[in-house]
């Protein structure tokens, strides 16, 4: 797996088990990153579609992201790539508690000014703790 630099982690506190948190990330990210697809297109990300289903497995993908490594009820890392960036976003089940971290790659010229709008403006950051809210909410 390639090497990316580290952006972020943010976690949340969740009630339910780890097999409960489990099923909520896997189902919530199959909903939730699915209406992505015409940014995916936009962008020109790979993968921009989304699999038939959508179950957390290691080749699974939704618009922007396919899963590259998953032990379930533990960690799931989804990659992928557009014309600004590379990007690897893994989830950290724990007893309790959730955690999203970022790791990404912005080449370039273009990609250090997508870097700014986006991670400088504190979007991502935003982003990803209101996706981490959404994805929990049924656990």
């Amino acid at each position: 797996m390639e090497r990316l630099p580290y952006i972020d982690e943010h976690a949340i506190a969740v009630g339910g088990s780890r097999a409960d948190t489990w099923a909520a990330l896997v189902r919530g990210l199959g909903a939730e990153l699915t209406g992505g697809a015409p940014l995916a297109r936009l962008l020109g990300c790979d993968p921009a579609t989304r699999s038939a289903r959508f179950e957390g497995r290691v080749g699974d993908s939704v618009p922007g992201f396919r899963v590259v490594e998953s032990d379930p009820g533990r960690r799931l890392a989804l990659q992928g790539c557009h014309r600004f960036s590379r990007y690897r976003l893994t989830f950290l089940v724990a007893d309790g508690q959730l955690r999203a971290r970022t790791h990404a790659a912005f080449p370039g010229v273009h990609g250090r000014l997508y870097r700014a709008a986006v991670i400088g403006t504190g979007g991502h950051r935003i982003a990803t703790r209101l996706m981490l809210h959404r994805l929990t909410g049924a656990a």
